[in-house]
């Protein structure tokens, strides 16, 4: 798997004027040789033929065991002067590097490099790596649903135990702790609870708020099970609730819905993102629809492609799309309703089903 995800880097490199290629991105580095330990504890060194994972002793037992094939581990502290050297050994002419490296290793590379030839030069490549994982295979898209079916699971057991005066940061714990329950690693973000006007705030971290009757309140939240996450929100009523409140909520259901029956391989991000947005733009609160419909999700919670109106991104079968269309009326309320979705070649996979979209009351 590892070697066959090094070797489809390695055919793309002529396409940048490279013959070698530097990763530096802690995501990156697990996605081509499962490495875990993160940005800033190694890199991967790709030549024209050869390919080096160069970290330091606390990583060395491990990887010994587990290398790629065709991957030799060197031991250093000095990663990236020993790239460099490797760099010169498996004779690379021209050498990428991602473009979030800091600007301080950019520079010493700038000093240090030194290619077959006067032409020699390192190139910043964009989202090469990134592009790859956006597609994912059978054993992403097996983590992935696993990923969604924890989170849906504690979701659909914890709504039974809220009620009016909790506070958000109770909900948050209580959430975060069912989760872990069932075997997830880690949250992928803090866990957002925004109740009543707080709501109207997209990405609002949970207060000591408490939860009162007539407001809405929107969870969002996401956890890593065997390396890869969920992306979920569900916005749920304490009692009785405004009538404008109710509108706006079965306008972000519409929306999330439309968006959803519209995706397939072969539609552009832009297509998908139209759909939400036309339902939300006709129903007069294009304004308060402040973000993007969705983007990829796998080993990092933000990833290509994006669902959004300035998109490029074409879809295809095997990426995981978030639709998460909302609206947030500032000092009043806000709404958003997120699903995973698989792309398949003949439409969808909505991994977050399991989760009622009509509206949950709570008492």
């Amino acid at each position: 798997m590892y070697s066959e995800r090094i070797a489809r880097v390695r055919k793309n490199l002529a396409a940048f004027n490279i013959n070698g290629f530097l990763i530096t991105d802690g995501d990156n580095l697990k996605y081509l040789t499962g490495f875990y330990g993160g940005t800033g504890d190694g890199v991967l060194l790709i030549g024209p033929d050869q390919t080096a994972l160069i970290t330091d002793a606390r990583y060395e037992t491990d990887f010994r065991d587990h290398l790629p094939e065709g991957v030799e581990l060197l031991i250093t502290r000095d990663y990236y002067g020993v790239a460099m050297l490797v760099a010169k050994r498996y004779k690379i002419n021209n050498l990428g590097f991602e473009e979030s490296l800091p600007f301080r290793i950019f520079d010493f590379l700038d000093e240090t490099f030194e290619g077959v030839d006067a032409d020699s030069d390192i190139v910043p490549v964009p989202e090469l790596v990134g592009w790859l994982r956006q597609v994912k295979d059978a054993n992403e898209l097996a983590a992935l649903r696993r990923a969604a079916q924890v989170s849906v699971d504690a979701y659909n057991e914890m709504l039974p135990m809220l009620h009016a005066g909790m506070t958000e940061r109770e909900i948050a714990n209580l959430l975060d702790r069912l989760v872990k329950a069932r075997g997830a690693e880690k949250a992928s973000f803090d866990t957002i609870v925004a109740s009543g006007v707080r709501g109207a705030l997209p990405h609002g971290e949970a207060t000591d708020k408490k939860i009162m009757p007539g407001e809405l309140v929107t969870v969002d939240f996401g956890y890593f099970v065997d390396g890869y996450t969920s992306d979920i929100t569900r916005t749920f009523a304490v009692g009785q609730i405004d009538d404008e409140s109710r509108k706006i909520y079965d306008i972000v259901k519409t929306a999330n819905e439309k968006a959803i029956s519209v995706i397939k391989a072969g539609i552009s991000g832009t297509s998908i993102d139209e759909a939400a947005r036309e339902i939300i733009a006709d129903a007069g609160y294009g304004k308060e629809f402040n973000h993007s419909t969705g983007h990829g999700v796998g080993l990092a919670i933000h990833e290509g492609p994006a669902v959004s109106a300035n998109s490029d991104d074409q879809i295809e079968a095997g990426m995981l799309l978030t639709i998460e269309p909302g609206i947030y009326v500032p000092n009043h309320v806000g709404v958003r309703i997120e699903d995973d979705i698989i792309v398949t070649a003949d439409g969808f996979e909505n991994l977050t089903a399991g989760i009622t979209k009509d509206l949950v009351v709570i008492n």
